[in-house]
């Protein structure tokens, strides 16, 4: 089958197009469903950890960090806790000591310290 150029945006197709079944086809909504019948959303959007703004999708110079608890005795326990920083932060040269102030405030409310 042929693919409308707005439907080939959402998926890969890695077989042939005439063998999709109805759980890889989008529905026109914007949303997908899986395999198990369940609505899938195509992109979750995050927001910038130090100014609470969407990180657009197209904002490639976004990253996500993850930060490792530690027990007492200095070896990571398995928890972590998350921070996403978007491109203008980091273009302005600001990520460092913002997420140095973000960890500082987060290591206050967590119990393992």
């Amino acid at each position: 089958g042929v693919l409308a150029v707005e439907d080939a945006a959402l998926f890969t197709c890695t077989a042939p197009c005439s063998s999709l079944t109805q759980a890889n086809v989008p529905l026109k909504s914007g949303t997908m469903i899986n395999d198990e019948g369940e609505t899938v959303d195509l992109y979750i959007p995050r927001k910038c950890s130090w100014t609470n703004k969407l990180i657009h999708a197209r904002d490639f110079a976004s990253v996500q960090i993850n930060i490792g608890h530690l027990d007492e005795s200095g070896i990571f326990n398995g928890k972590y806790s998350t921070f996403a920083l978007a491109g203008k932060v980091r273009s302005m040269g600001e990520a460092d000591s913002a997420l140095d102030i973000l960890w500082d405030k987060k290591k206050e409310s967590i119990s393992d310290f």
